[in-house]
C-alpha cells in the first residue's frame, strides 16, 4: 500500500563551492611541513614539525617580548631618503614602505618586560632585507641615548643582510655611530643584550650585533660577515659544515647562549634582573 512506502526524492547536487582562504595554510621553509596558519602563530612562528624558527615581523616580535599595553614607539618620524641619487632607490623605498610598513628596517620601542623598563630595537627583514641605512643607525643611536638618560637596559633583535648599499659610505658610518653609543652604555654599566636571529650578517654582525654584554641567538640562525663562497675563495680551503650557525658559534664562544623563542622572554628578564641587581618589580616601581 502507498502509505507504507516513502518515496525517495533524488538529492539535489550542492551548487555552492566552499573556498578556503589562501592564507589559511602555512608551509615551513625548512622541512616543507604544511599546517594551519593559526597553529604556526600559536607556536610563535616556530615549525611544530622540525622546530625551525621562521622570520617574525618586528611588531609581532615586540608583542612576544613586552608586557601587553606597555609598548611605545620611538623615532617613528624618521624616514629614509636618497642622499646619493642611487638609481631606482626611491622606488624601492616606496615599495618597501607599502609592503613592510613605515618603521624602516628597524622598529624601536620602549616598554616593560615582566615589569622591568627596557628599550628594544627589532630589525625587520621584510624591509629591504633588514639592511642598515642611516635611519637604522639613527634609531639605534636615539634609543641608546634614551637608555643612557633613563638608565634602562637596551635590547636589539638583529635580522639583517648587512649595510644598505644604496646609501654607500653613509650606511657604513652607522657601524661606528651605533658602536659609539653602545660604548657609552658599557662605560656607565647599563646592560645591552643582543639577540641574533636568522640571518645576522654583514655590517650589522660587524658592529652592534656582536657588542652585547650578553649575546643570545635563536636556534639555527645564520650568523656571519661574508658568505661562505667569499670566505672559501679568500682562505683557499674548505670550511666546516654549518660554520655560520648559532650552534657552531656557541661552541666556539662567539655566542653566549642559544635560546628557543618560547624561552626568550624569560631569559631576557632573568638576565636584566641579574645585570641590574634588582628584580623586575623594583624596576617597575622606579619607572612609575
Amino acid at each position: 500500500m502507498a502509505w507504507f512506502r516513502k518515496d525517495k526524492k533524488p538529492r539535489q547536487p550542492r551548487r555552492e563551492r566552499l573556498e578556503i582562504p589562501p592564507d589559511t595554510w602555512e608551509k615551513c621553509e625548512a622541512c616543507g611541513h604544511t599546517d594551519i596558519r593559526d597553529k604556526f602563530l600559536r607556536n610563535l612562528n616556530v615549525c611544530p614539525a622540525c622546530d625551525f624558527h621562521r622570520r617574525v615581523r618586528a611588531w609581532d616580535y615586540a608583542a612576544m617580548l613586552l608586557d601587553e599595553g606597555s609598548t611605545v614607539e620611538v623615532g617613528s618620524e624618521l624616514r629614509s631618503v636618497d642622499p646619493l641619487g642611487f638609481p631606482d632607490y626611491p622606488a624601492r623605498l616606496k615599495r618597501a614602505l607599502t609592503n613592510a610598513g613605515d618603521s624602516d628596517a628597524i622598529l624601536t620601542v620602549t616598554g616593560l618586560l615582566e615589569g622591568l623598563p627596557v628599550g628594544i630595537g627589532i630589525m625587520d627583514f621584510a624591509f629591504m632585507g633588514g639592511s642598515m641605512g642611516s635611519v637604522v643607525g639613527e634609531k639605534i643611536a636615539r634609543l641608546g641615548q634614551r637608555s643612557l638618560e633613563k638608565k634602562h637596559p637596551l635590547v636589539i633583535v638583529c635580522a639583517s643582510g648587512g649595510a644598505r648599499m644604496q646609501e654607500g659610505i653613509l650606511s657604513l658610518m652607522q657601524m661606528a655611530k651605533t658602536s659609539a653609543v653602545l660604548s657609552q652604555l658599557a662605560e656607565r654599566r647599563i646592560p645591552y643584550i643582543s639577540v641574533l636571529t636568522n640571518p645576522t650578517t654583514g655590517g650589522v654582525s660587524a658592529s652592534f650585533a656582536m657588542l652585547g654584554d650578553a649575546i643570545l641567538a635563536e636556534p639555527g640562525a645564520v650568523i656571519g660577515f661574508a658568505g661562505p663562497r667569499v670566505i672559501k675563495q679568500t682562505l683557499g680551503q674548505d670550511l666546516p659544515e654549518g660554520f655560520q650557525t648559532a650552534e657552531f658559534l656557541l661552541e666556539k664562544g662567539m655566542v653566549d647562549q642559544v635560546v628557543h623563542r618560547k624561552e626568550l622572554r624569560d631569559t631576557l628578564s632573568r638576565l636584566m634582573r641579574h645585570m641590574t641587581g634588582r628584580p623586575a618589580s623594583a624596576g617597575h616601581a622606579q619607572e612609575s
